[in-house]
Formats: structure tokens, C-alpha cells, sequence
């Protein structure tokens, strides 16, 4: 989980976690969606032959509709997820972690058809392995990434001691550093964790600040 956690700071200082959903879980949400697709075009099918040879034109357009933009669709009025998605529990996002645009999915799904050249889908598994985000080559020039819906829970439960507020605000590196100290805090000997504590004296202008300082700053931070 460690290696598809991706952290997303926002304007207002606020972080987000996101957990970047990888080639297995989207290839078995894509596989449900071809399903879906392929029952509801059994159906129009069904409904065009009635009308013989003047229907072959309306259901060449409900074949194109039903392609191309059935993902669109969901993405954008279902919250980011297809059917098959949903069932997965995955969902589209805005590289930046906000619901994706209309923009956006009409581009990342007309160019699947790059993504399945030469075969199979090759030139989008090859970009997801090589990319950091697992992005195929519509999530590239989209800017959007595919995570799953579910929260996830970065902070552990932090010491209960009284918060402290820092000497002067602290960046988002540095609040994130005094966060993952208090939440490795039950793991070490109240010697080591002062000698830890005693690399973040800067932030409190003593350079052998005790841990309880460092762990009452986690505390004001995750108020």
C-alpha cells in the first residue's frame, strides 16, 4: 500500500491521500464494463432488427454512443466510477485529487484506441507499468489518475498529551515530519525517541528539545 499511496497537497494546506489503483484491479473493473456493454448491445441488437435494413443506421449510431461514451457518461454524473468501476471500487480523478471534468474524460477515453494498439491493449499496460501513477496514455494526457473510492487512514492515534502550538508556522514537509514521528512514537524507548526528537529543535529554537514538545506540535496539527 506504501508504494500506491500518492499525497496531494491542496492551496489551503490541506493533504490528500489518494491509493492509485494499479493494471489488475482496472483491467477486472474494465472487463465487467465490456460485459455490461456487450449485454445492453445484445439488446439494441434485438430492437434494430425490427425495422430490417432501416435500422442498420440509427444502431450504427447507438454502437458509437454505447463505445465511446458510456464511460463518459458515468464519469461525470457517477461520480467518477463506470459500473464496473463502482464494483471495484474505483473512481477518475483530476491528477490534483478533484472530481474529473467533462474535458477530461472525453480524453482519456477517445484515445483507448491508442491505448489498445498494437494488440490488446499493449501501449496501455506498457504506460501504466512504466509510470508512477499506474496512468495509461489517456490518464497521461487527461491528467487524471484511477484510485480507489475507499478513505484512507494515514494517522495512527497520537500520544494524549496537551498540543503545543510551534514557535512559527511549520510547512506541509515539516507538520507532515512531526505527524509521522508522533505516530512512531509507541514503537520507540523514551530515550530514542528524544534523540529522534532532538534532530526537530529548530523548529522550537532548543536543540535538545524533549519529545513531549515535538509530540504536543503533532497534537495542535491534527486538531
Amino acid at each position: 500500500m506504501l508504494d500506491t499511496l500518492r499525497r496531494v497537497p491542496t492551496p489551503e494546506g490541506i493533504e490528500l491521500s489518494l491509493r492509485l489503483a494499479g493494471p489488475v484491479p482496472r483491467a477486472y473493473a474494465f472487463a465487467t464494463d465490456l460485459l455490461i456493454r456487450g449485454a445492453i448491445l445484445l439488446a439494441l441488437i434485438q430492437v434494430v432488427a425490427i425495422f430490417g435494413r432501416s435500422g442498420t443506421g440509427p444502431g450504427l449510431i447507438l454502437f458509437f454512443l454505447l463505445e465511446w461514451f458510456y464511460p463518459v457518461a458515468f464519469e461525470i454524473w457517477w461520480n467518477g466510477a463506470t459500473p464496473g468501476k463502482r464494483a471495484f471500487s474505483l473512481m477518475v480523478v483530476n491528477d490534483n485529487g478533484t472530481p474529473v471534468t467533462v474535458g477530461a474524460s472525453v480524453t482519456r477515453n477517445l484515445l483507448r484506441i491508442v491505448d489498445f494498439l498494437p494488440m490488446l491493449w499493449a501501449f496501455g499496460l506498457i504506460s501504466m507499468l512504466f509510470s508512477r501513477d499506474f496512468k495509461r496514455l489517456g490518464d497521461l494526457a487527461a491528467g487524471t489518475v484511477v484510485v480507489y473510492r475507499d478513505r484512507v487512514r494515514m494517522r495512527g492515534a497520537l500520544p494524549d498529551v496537551p498540543p503545543l502550538m510551534p514557535a512559527f508556522p511549520l510547512s506541509l514537509a515539516e507538520r507532515r515530519a512531526v505527524l509521522n514521528f508522533a505516530e512512531r512514537h509507541a514503537l520507540l524507548t523514551e530515550e530514542r525517541a528524544d534523540e529522534v526528537a532532538s534532530h526537530a529543535g529548530p523548529l522550537v529554537g532548543n536543540n535538545r528539545v524533549p519529545a513531549r514538545v515535538i509530540l504536543g506540535i503533532a497534537r495542535h496539527h491534527n486538531k
